[in-house]
C-alpha cells in the first residue's frame, strides 16, 4: 500500500520515527520519480543523540526507501531499522 503525498513540502523537515518509537533524525531531502509523480525515498539526517545516529556512528543521515513508510502525520513513522549483530568471542563456535 502506497502512502499518498499531496505535497513533498508535507513531509520536509518532519521527524522520523521507527514503529517501535526510536527516534531516528529529521526529513533532509526527497528522491523522487519525476516520470511516475512518486517519492522514491526519505534522506533522513540523524540528529545527534538519535537512536539512528548510533546505528550510523560518523555518518551523517541515511537513505530511507519509501517503501518502508508506515504513516505520515505530524511525525513520519518508518519500519524499524536495526543492524545485525556479531557473535561475541565468547559466542563463537571454535
Amino acid at each position: 500500500m502506497a502512502i499518498k503525498v499531496a505535497s513533498v513540502s508535507e513531509i520536509w523537515d518532519k521527524d522520523v520515527f521507527t514503529d517501535k518509537g526510536l527516534y531516528c533524525g529529521k526529513v533532509e531531502d526527497i528522491e523522487c520519480d519525476l516520470k511516475r509523480f512518486k517519492v522514491r525515498a526519505l534522506i533522513v539526517r540523524a540528529v545527534k543523540g538519535s537512536y539512528m545516529a548510533e546505528l550510523l556512528g560518523r555518518k551523517k543521515g541515511i537513505i530511507i526507501p519509501y517503501s518502508m513508510v508506515n504513516s505520515i502525520g505530524d511525525v513520519i513513522i518508518i519500519k524499524h531499522i536495526s543492524v545485525p549483530q556479531e557473535p561475541k568471542e565468547e559466542e563463537k563456535e571454535i
